[in-house]
C-alpha cells in the first residue's frame, strides 16, 4: 500500500526523529546503515527492498551490496548500469516509476515495480554510497520519498 504525500512526510518525520535517537551516540558506519535500513523497513508500508549500495574502495568504479534487507540483492552494480549505477555515475536521485520501462534495469527480484535511489556521501564529502529502494507498486515513489531519503541521507553523512 502507497501511502498518500501527507501520510509519507509523517512517516518520513517519524524515521529521522527515531534515527536520531538511536544513533544519537554511534560513529561505526555498518550499524548506522543497518539502522537506517531496520527504520526505513519498518516505517514504510511500501518499501519492498531497502538498501546501500557502497562504493568499493578496491574498485571505485563499482557498487558492492550491503547492509540491506529484502530478498536477494544484486551483488555488485558497475557505475553507470542500472538505476544504482546511473544515480552512482550522476550522483543525483532517480525515480523509477515503472522498472519495466527502464531500459538498463537490473532485475533482482521480478516482483519489483517501481525504484528510487539517492546517492549518500560520506563524511569527506564524497560518494560514498547509493540508497536503493524498491516497491512492489508502480508508480510508488515521489517528491516526497525523494525529500525524505535525501533528508535521512544527510542526517547520516558525518558518521559515513
Amino acid at each position: 500500500m502507497i501511502p498518500p504525500p501527507e501520510e509519507k512526510a509523517e512517516l518520513y518525520a517519524l524515521s529521522l526523529a527515531q534515527l536520531r535517537e538511536v544513533l544519537r551516540e554511534e560513529s561505526d558506519p555498518l550499524a548506522v546503515m543497518s539502522s537506517v535500513v531496520c527504520i526505513l523497513k519498518t516505517n514504510l508500508p511500501h518499501f519492498f527492498w531497502v538498501g546501500f549500495y557502497r562504493v568499493d574502495p578496491q574498485k571505485p568504479d563499482e557498487l558492492v551490496v550491503g547492509p540491506y534487507q529484502g530478498t536477494f540483492g544484486c551483488l555488485r552494480i558497475p557505475f553507470g548500469r542500472g538505476v544504482c549505477g546511473l544515480c552512482a555515475a550522476r550522483e543525483l536521485p532517480v525515480i523509477v516509476p515503472n522498472v519495466n520501462d527502464f531500459e538498463d534495469h537490473i532485475a533482482c527480484d521480478s516482483r519489483s515495480a517501481s525504484e528510487i535511489v539517492v546517492p549518500v556521501y560520506g563524511g569527506d564529502g564524497k560518494l560514498f554510497a547509493v540508497f536503493d529502494v524498491d516497491a512492489t507498486e508502480l508508480d510508488a515513489f515521489s517528491d516526497e520519498d525523494c525529500e525524505g531519503l535525501e533528508t535521512l541521507m544527510a542526517e547520516i553523512q558525518p558518521k559515513l
